[in-house]
């Protein structure tokens, strides 16, 4: 249920957590930016063609883009939204993440199959790493030393050595994995899988296998409920997860592994990021085109800003 404005008001952050939410719209070529404080878009900036994955410099003095169908990751300048320079990045850069050093970005490359790492001080590439057909996420340990791709249609997670820019490790999840995150101080990898329905999380020691997640919506068909984004509260004790076509982010408790609820949200969820002190959670909706507002606390959907066409990445940028 929507909240009414009037209610919402409490609920905004205070001026400590100013911010903005950045979100990539894939029909549109554009970014839209959103004040966490009064939950509007404040500013829209035109990008290259079809832009998907959005991250931040450490310093947010920098915001990187993949336009996909541009075949470059932009760089752009947040205060100005001018296109400072394009990174070469592979064919059909989809999402890619950035290393701890701030420097390196592993870029998941969908057309040719293979992870390419580029140096964002020389702008040039420092490896391409072949993995398996249609990768797509990425990410990186706490402490940098493993990337991780998936492949959506080898179905695999794949582990690659930092320093050497090599595999060590391919392990298989459920069909068509979309995204990754390392959580627990490094410890546990979890894998969403769209069309497999679930989320796998293994050792990060050995690469083993030690729990998975099933999802069922009440009143959405078992097709439709099809896991993608998904992000932690600060205390990692509990994930939100977006569930694509079913229009749900799920709750789930991220010791037990058990689903604890459900939040309608708009139409296919894609990704989602969290304000400042991570009290509200933002979810991309691709198909309604709009980013539906979370209260975490109350596991309540308090407000739907509409942004550009088929809105996929979101990112945090810190303004105070």
């Amino acid at each position: 249920m929507i909240r009414p404005a009037t209610l919402i008001c409490g609920l905004l952050v205070s001026p400590v957590w100013a911010g903005e939410i950045w979100v990539t719209n894939e029909k549109d070529d554009t970014v839209s930016i959103i004040s966490t404080e009064t939950l509007e878009v404040i500013q829209t900036y035109p990008t290259g063609e079809r832009p998907r994955g959005i991250t931040f410099s450490k310093d947010f003095s920098r915001v990187y883009i993949c336009a996909s169908d541009s075949d470059a990751v932009q760089v752009m300048d947040p205060n100005t939204g001018e296109i400072l320079h394009d990174l070469p990045s592979g064919e059909d850069p989809e999402q890619f993440v950035l290393h701890p050093n701030d420097r390196h970005l592993y870029i998941a490359n969908e057309d040719d199959a293979i992870t390419t790492v580029v140096d964002t001080e020389t702008r040039r590439v420092i490896a391409q790493i072949d993995v398996g057909v249609e990768p797509e996420g990425m990410a990186v340990s706490p402490d940098g030393k493993i990337a991780i791709t998936t492949s959506e249609t080898t179905n695999m997670a794949h582990w690659i050595d930092t320093e050497t820019q090599e595999l060590f490790a391919n392990t298989l999840v459920d069909s068509r994995p979309r995204h990754a995150e390392f959580v627990k101080d490094g410890t546990q990898l979890w894998v969403s899988s769209e069309i497999g329905g679930t989320i796998t999380i293994f050792d990060v020691a050995d690469q083993s296998e030690i729990g998975k997640i099933d999802f069922e919506v009440q009143g959405v068909h078992p097709d439709r409920v099809q896991p993608v984004g998904f992000e932690f509260t600060a205390d990692e004790k509990t994930a939100f997860v977006a569930l694509g076509p079913s229009n749900h982010v799920a709750v789930v408790n991220a010791d037990t592994f058990e689903v604890e609820d459900y939040i309608l949200v708009g139409r296919r969820v894609w990704h989602m990021d969290f304000n400042g002190d991570k009290s509200l959670l933002f979810t991309t909706n691709g198909v309604s085109g709009d980013v539906t507002v979370i209260d975490v606390a109350s596991r309540t959907a308090l407000k739907s800003i509409k942004v550009g066409r088929f809105p996929w990445g979101a990112a945090y940028r810190p303004t105070d």
